[in-house]
């Protein structure tokens, strides 16, 4: 299961995943946990598209359990505390004030996507993807499985709610 020799095997399929709009746990947490015995074999964009299939999986609690698997390396901790107090204070920062490093870039940008959604804050997620649409190359249905999962949250939690702000929550959707 964690044998190096199927790492290029399961990042195939993790690529498959995202064009056939699929989604495999188990296979993602092998493939991050050979990338931990495995430091050098890495690979961002692989990372990336396990990021979003998991955030596909909203509200199950796979996002977070991917996001512990991943090397501090590859996410600055410093990130972390400055989406945290931006998002406290009811004002999300930009994505672009908060990364550094372009190579790991994306997974920063996805795990403040995850922040953001966790947090509910709707509008401030599909204004961020809005900015940041090429993470979305080759994953289908990811804007989907988020609208499904904002309808989950809102059924839970409003017992009444305007259009208007509905659609603004499912990314201005008329």
């Amino acid at each position: 299961r964690y044998n190096p020799e199927n790492l290029a095997t399961l990042e195939r399929y993790v690529e498959t995943q995202a064009k056939e709009n699929a989604y495999d746990l188990e296979a993602n947490l092998a493939v991050l946990k050979l990338y931990q015995f495995n430091p050098a074999f890495f690979q961002t964009t692989v990372t990336a598209q396990i990021l979003l299939k998991a955030l596909t999986n909203l509200p199950h609690t796979d996002f977070t359990l991917c996001k512990c698997m991943i090397d501090q390396a590859h996410v600055s901790a410093m990130t972390c505390v400055c989406v945290w107090g931006a998002l406290l204070l009811g004002t999300p920062t930009p994505l672009t004030l908060l990364l550094r490093g372009q190579e790991e870039r994306p997974i920063r940008q996805i795990l403040y996507l995850g922040e953001l959604l966790e947090t509910c804050h709707f509008q401030s997620f599909w204004q961020a993807l809005d900015e940041n649409m090429e993470l979305l190359d080759g994953i289908t249905g990811f804007e989907d499985s988020v609208r499904k999962f904002i309808c989950h949250v809102v059924g839970i939690t409003y017992q009444h709610i305007d259009r208007w702000l509905l659609a603004e929550m499912l990314g201005d959707l008329s």
